[in-house]
């Protein structure tokens, strides 16, 4: 059906046209107008997304904006706040929702249905660009849905701050349990390790191992250069023992050298005088006495340089065995030291692990104690709801426009059908469709306006449709002629 063959059937039942779209335009014009008024409150929270001060975290955490305005419109529509609400309101009390409740049969809890009765009503819309949420009420009462807007507003700025401060509660009271164990703990480190120091005599274990370790280099050295006097010593006093008279130290003896000079002397003298003399003379007898008596002395000069030299050897194997049993006390002294040092070490570690387990806790149970007590929150009211003048719903004007978009189509639609049940020929193109016939013209039933150069009134005979039905027409069409 063509839209021409459209209009003629509108045109041939406009009666019945016109009758439903004015029914429906009616309706919804009265219904609008007969059906019960509904006042919408609105409020206006801004959610602020900056670092929280005494957290020290953003309120969004690695969330993304939108999807954490998302949640918070979740929190507003859920049970919880909507409890809340119940409870400010006093609305378990209220006779209005108690009778609703009893028409429904009483069915489930009258608390969980009394808050998806009033979240019914509730609508929380999040802006796109902005952190901005508007929570609108809708009822019959104005004042009940103001009252109802501004209760959700401040049953969620209530929630906001429960959900921060009860997890950091409970969190607070764990840290402070687990503070008071870290505390045992420490206590008992520090108790070890006093009596450790005090059972081996260490209160200063640093200073006293940096002093022990002085003395133990010393012994060392000393007993490093007393090894060296003895070995020099002893090589001395045994070369002094097998043959004294050339030993080093007798030849640098100043009294053996001075006695050995003189015994030079007079065996010279002597080899002068027994060319001269014969062996009996008196200067020769003295001189050999003299020769003698130096002899005597030089032995016993000799004797006494090695008799000290093995004095001094025995000193120095004196002072070395002193001073060897004095550098090995050192050593065990030092090494139980440091043996009493690590096991004093480990308890020390042991209380600094405590100690620092300890400051971390009540570090943490401190932050969760200030963020217990805080109630401080990132949502600001922008604006309170007031009392609606002027209803929300039904809006008149829109529905009586949707009322009549609506009749128009049911017209047309019902007017389509009962002409596709009632087939009348209401053009060239019904015949050509009905009776798959050619049309070669039709007969108009206009009467023609009466010329000057006609007698009386004509009819006239028009030739098929070129344009609406181009594959009918003939190499020659018709053109218009007039009927006497």
């Amino acid at each position: 059906m063509s839209f021409t063959d459209f209009l003629r059937v509108i045109r041939a039942r406009w009666v019945l046209a016109t009758s439903i779209f004015a029914v429906l335009t009616l309706v919804a014009l009265i219904g609008s107008l007969v059906w019960p008024k509904k006042y919408t409150a609105q409020a206006t929270l801004m959610i602020d997304l900056k670092v929280d001060p005494v957290a020290g975290t953003s309120a969004t955490g690695v969330m993304p904006s939108a999807a954490f305005l998302t949640t918070q419109v979740d929190i507003i529509e859920s049970q919880h706040v909507a409890q809340k609400v119940i409870a400010n309101l006093k609305l378990a009390d209220d006779d209005g929702f108690r009778r609703n409740w009893d028409k429904q049969g009483r069915k489930g809890d009258y608390a969980s249905w009394l808050a998806d009765a009033i979240l019914a009503n509730l609508k929380v819309e999040a802006a796109r660009e902005s952190n901005i949420v508007n929570i609108s009420y809708s009822h019959t009462d104005a004042k009940l849905a103001q009252a109802m807007a501004n209760s959700f507003a401040k049953a969620y700025i209530d929630s906001t701050v429960q959900f921060k401060t009860n997890p950091a509660r409970q969190y607070s009271e764990f840290f402070e349990e687990r503070a008071n164990l870290a505390r045992q703990k420490l206590e008992k480190a520090q108790v070890r390790l006093s009596e450790a120091q005090q059972a081996k005599g260490i209160l200063v274990t640093d200073e006293r191992l940096d002093a022990e370790t002085v003395k133990f280099n010393e012994l060392s050295s000393q007993l490093t250069s007393l090894r060296g006097l003895l070995a020099d010593s002893g090589s001395r006093s045994r070369q002094a023992v097998r043959a004294g008279d050339i030993a080093p130290d007798a030849m640098s003896n100043s009294l053996v050298t001075s006695l050995r000079t003189e015994l030079s002397r007079q065996q010279a003298k002597l080899d002068e005088a027994l060319e001269r003399y014969g062996d009996n003379h008196p200067s020769i007898l003295e001189t050999r006495a003299n020769i003698a008596s130096i002899q005597d002395k030089l032995g016993q000069e000799t004797s006494r340089v090695t008799r000290s030299l093995g004095a001094t050897d025995q000193i120095n194997q004196g002072r070395l065995a002193a001073i060897q049993a004095a550098f090995d006390a050192q050593r065990d002294k030092l090494l139980k030291l440091k043996e009493d040092r690590n096991e004093l070490m480990v308890i020390e570690r042991e209380v600094g692990a405590a100690q620092r387990v300890y400051d971390a806790i009540q570090a943490r149970q401190s932050q969760m104690s200030l963020e217990g007590s805080n109630n401080q929150n990132n949502v600001v009211v922008l604006s309170t709801a007031t009392e609606p003048v002027t209803p929300s719903a039904p809006r008149v004007g829109v529905n009586t426009v949707i009322g009549a978009l609506l009749g128009t189509v049911l017209a047309a639609f019902v007017t389509i059908l009962i002409e596709l049940g009632d087939r009348t020929v209401r053009s060239t193109s019904d015949m050509v469709n009905l009776l798959q016939t050619p049309v070669i013209g039709y007969l108009s039933a206009r009467q023609t306006r009466r010329r000057w150069w006609h007698g009386r009134d004509e009819a006239v005979l028009y030739p098929l449709e070129r344009n609406a039905y181009p594959g009918l027409e003939t190499a020659s069409s018709p053109t218009p002629g007039r009927l006497s």
